[in-house]
């Protein structure tokens, strides 16, 4: 393997882990928390620990299963909009979407895995992007919203 080759597989080896990271650490912001604890408002907006889980897990199937995969969100049944992604129901439960979450992750893990990070992908609306491109995004959107419930989790414990 030639030096640059391991530089890329040290990178993409890296992205993978970041990703993995905030993964794990968004469902662990709703352990030994009750169903009520997860589901409380704390904010004026919809933002739920609850609905950050529904969310996280909306946003990479949109990014993986649509954008990289070619599947549009109506065919995956999914909501149009990411507002729409947090809005939580009573058959909503911390057991029925951490399993939907992992559900999406192991998926995105098939999608992406024979993938290099430099192919280009025409799945998402605003148009072509890399695999690379889909992984920071997602790593992004992980951070911003780990941030998010681990906010609302010190509300949360504290009152």
């Amino acid at each position: 393997m030639r030096s640059f080759d391991v530089l890329v597989a040290d990178e993409r080896a890296q992205l993978e882990a970041f990703v993995e990271e905030y993964r794990d650490k968004i469902e662990r912001m709703l352990e030994d928390l009750t169903e009520e604890q997860v589901r409380r408002r704390l904010v004026p907006s919809a933002t739920t620990l609850l609905g950050l889980l529904k969310h996280v897990t909306w946003m990479q199937r949109v990014w993986f299963e649509e954008c990289i995969g070619g599947t549009p969100r109506h065919e995956l049944g999914l909501v149009s909009s990411p507002d729409e992604s947090f809005r939580i129901d009573e058959a909503d439960t911390v057991a029925g979407l951490t399993a939907a979450h992992r559900q999406a992750c192991a998926t995105a893990r098939a999608i992406v895995a024979d993938l290099p990070l430099d192919t280009v992908v025409t799945g998402h609306r605003g148009g072509p992007r890399t695999v690379g491109w889909v992984h920071l995004q997602v790593l992004r959107e992980l951070a911003h919203h780990c941030g998010h419930a681990d906010i609302l989790r010190e509300q949360i414990l504290a009152g």
